[in-house]
């Protein structure tokens, strides 16, 4: 029987970060960064050290809710909360399994804190995926992180038969990466930005690509179509659309070459099931038809009606069907105001 031309498999969000879900309203940093290191300094490390594991919780459940409300089944997530290490992965792995969204989890260990807080985040890895949790091993970025520190995760990682998520190249301050990462890397790596990673970069891995992210940092493109190596798309914590990320990964190809179509970035949108394949055999029925390309790279607006997972409709007509989103909405806002008080 052929597929009917307004469905398609889960769409796969291949690098998320959930807990800056109650980013949005944030106060303003101390200072106004001007370069990708002080938007680190100044935003992102000041927001995940006042994250604790209820705020963590919610900020999970919220971004579960809205990619699944996107059509995103399944989520690939990197974490860091310097101060609710111990149990976090779980606290996230349990919220997405509520909505009904699948994730892959990872604690990004990091020398920021010093030696304890490094050591911290493996045993938190190790933990989780001894656990039988889904998961990959997180590094931060290596920049961040000492050599010992590296070596460290690289061997759990194989210990644990998983791969490592990281940050690779994504500013300046890490354009070293690919020499500080030699001899680390597998094929079961995944990779995240690469914009300052060279074209012959001799790193193992899959990159996972995020335009609107690289954009609103001002990082750079990464022109991931001059690598070899497969690429996905993620969204860097923006949301969980990934229909919208597709069409913007599109239209800044097509910016760099005006040959590009936009077939070579739903590829990389569809090289997500790879990750969880899985994924594959979730069914979305789309407001839409039909569900090609070409089509989509132009029109806006489209949206899931029907979302089937392992057999199980999680969404329908009236909403998610697991949780009530007004009620996650709510609480998520409690919790931001919360979270933000603390900045």
């Amino acid at each position: 029987m052929p597929t009917p031309s307004n469905t398609t498999a889960g769409l796969v969000c291949a690098h998320h970060h959930l807990y800056s879900s109650l980013a949005r309203g944030m106060p303003a940093p101390p200072m106004t960064p001007t370069n990708f290191q002080e938007i680190l300094e100044q935003i992102w490390w000041r927001l995940d050290a006042a994250l604790d594991l209820e705020t963590i919780r919610w900020s999970a459940m919220l971004g579960a809710l809205e990619a699944l409300e996107a059509g995103t089944t399944a989520i690939v997530d990197h974490h860091e909360s310097p101060n609710a290490i111990e149990g976090s992965l779980s606290v996230i792995a349990d919220a997405c399994a509520e909505v009904g969204v699948r994730v892959v989890c990872a604690y990004g260990v990091t020398d920021r804190h010093g030696p304890d807080g490094a050591r911290r985040g493996l045993e938190e890895n190790e933990r989780f995926l001894r656990a039988g949790g889904r998961g990959l091993v997180g590094v931060h970025a290596a920049f961040t992180c000492e050599p010992d520190t590296l070596a460290a995760a690289a061997g759990l990682a194989v210990d644990l038969g998983v791969g490592i998520h990281i940050h690779v190249a994504e500013g300046e301050s890490d354009a070293d990466a690919a020499q500080r990462l030699a001899g680390l890397t597998r094929d079961d790596w995944l990779l995240a930005h690469c914009i300052h990673l060279a074209d012959d970069h001799t790193l193992r891995g899959t990159i996972q690509h995020n335009t609107r992210s690289n954009m609103n940092n001002g990082v750079g493109y990464a022109r991931p179509f001059r690598f070899s190596s497969p690429v996905v798309l993620g969204s860097d914590g923006i949301g969980g659309n990934m229909i919208e990320e597709f069409r913007l990964a599109y239209v800044k190809h097509r910016e760099a070459d005006v040959l590009a179509t936009p077939e070579t970035s739903w590829g990389w949108l569809e090289n997500g099931l790879r990750l969880v394949p899985e994924a594959e055999n979730d069914v979305v029925t789309w407001s839409y038809e039909p569900m090609d390309p070409w089509h989509l790279a132009f029109t806006p607006g489209v949206r899931p009606l029907r979302i089937e997972v392992d057999g199980e409709v999680v969404l329908d007509e009236g909403g998610p069907t697991r949780v009530d989103a007004v009620e996650v909405r709510a609480k998520a806002t409690e919790q931001a105001k919360r979270l933000h008080a603390k900045l």
